[in-house]
């Protein structure tokens, strides 16, 4: 496929889960994905083994890096989580919308501190409003929030923009409500994309890639679909070309 302008930014739109145990297993899938501009996500798994270095050398090879850690602690432990965070050049990452709006402001000022000190850029910094994998009867009886689950996330939506962060993680299901109540401007990374024939998995809220993006996510995260896949950069590039056909 050439990359066109229009390739070229919907491959920025798709973040890559690097869902592995190991950087050698990760390091199959980008040599596999080599040349085209997608966005790589790194989550607990392979951050918790690989390490910064791992970061790093994402960096070295010219991808932007969503570093999905997913912070949650004390407003001064996330500070301080979020200037390690930023001073390893990654281009997002994220805490809980849980935490509150304390915690979430701490994690913008380490961020700011970090990337002033450093002479980098502050990196987008965005919430978890509910997980892909809750549904409502999760939501009420287990997690204790009353209500729908577009309620609740509509709700974290808000405070995390009060908070001055960027944007949040969400269903591509909700996206429509947080556009509405927080604007266009607000980022919705959506996880819980499957292209048609997936498997759903573990996931309870889910689109296609085509969908979301026409819905409005601002990034998808795709990872199993591609990872689990026999021919992942085939399996990319069905999922740019459905993004750029949406």
């Amino acid at each position: 496929m050439q990359l066109t302008s229009e390739y070229k930014e919907m491959a920025g739109r798709l973040m890559v889960a690097l869902d592995y145990p190991d950087a050698d297993s990760a390091r199959q899938l980008i040599d596999r994905l080599e040349g085209i501009p997608c966005y790589m996500k790194v989550g607990m798994q392979l951050f918790y083994t690989a390490g910064p270095s791992f970061v790093k050398e994402l960096k070295a090879k010219g991808y932007s890096v969503f570093l999905d850690v997913k912070m949650h602690d004390i407003p001064n432990t996330v500070k301080g989580g979020s200037h390690s965070i930023t001073r390893l050049g990654v281009d997002m990452f994220n805490v809980h919308a849980a935490g509150g709006k304390e915690m979430m402001s701490a994690a913008l000022t380490g961020a700011k501190q970090a990337a002033e000190e450093e002479g980098l850029t502050v990196p987008t910094i965005i919430a978890v409003t509910q997980l892909t994998s809750t549904n409502q009867a999760t939501m009420n009886d287990e997690i204790g929030i009353p209500g729908d689950v577009e309620t609740a996330v509509v709700r974290y939506a808000l405070l995390t923009k009060e908070a001055g962060l960027h944007g949040v993680v969400a269903s591509p299901l909700e996206v429509a409500a947080i556009r509405e109540a927080c604007g266009h401007q607000f980022y919705t990374v959506t996880p819980g994309i499957r292209p048609a024939g997936s498997a759903v998995g573990d996931q309870s809220r889910i689109l296609t890639p085509g969908q979301a993006i026409a819905g409005g996510s601002s990034f998808i995260v795709v990872g199993r679909p591609i990872t689990a896949s026999e021919n992942p950069r085939a399996a990319v590039e069905q999922i740019i070309e459905e993004m750029m056909n949406q």
